[in-house]
């Protein structure tokens, strides 16, 4: 059962990232909210390649792994951030699907 509930965890995860690119995520974020809308968009996007790349390299197929506890553990501060972050005026995640 952890590892379903792990495995469910990272496809919301990274079906969350997908929709922040929709969602204009790089606005909201304090170290890329000051860059041009194209030039956030690329940063943000592109940054990602890595962390995914080091996140399945490090282990995100062993839901026992430091780095699932690691990403795990990070999920839920991702969920305060986003909270934190909820009035900011560009902030778009504004539906249940987004939410999720």
């Amino acid at each position: 059962m952890a590892s379903f509930l792990y495995f469910a965890m990272l496809a919301l995860f990274i079906t969350h990232e997908l929709d922040a690119v929709k969602r204009h995520e790089w606005r909201v974020l304090p170290v890329t909210s000051f860059l041009p809308d194209a030039t956030g968009a690329q940063v943000f996007i592109w940054i990602h390649a890595p962390l995914f790349a080091a996140l399945f390299l490090f282990g995100a197929n062993d839901p026992f792994s430091s780095a699932a506890t690691g990403l795990s553990v990070f999920s839920i501060v991702h969920i305060a951030l986003h909270w934190l972050f909820r009035n900011h005026p560009a902030n778009e995640f504004n539906n249940a699907g987004s939410w999720i």
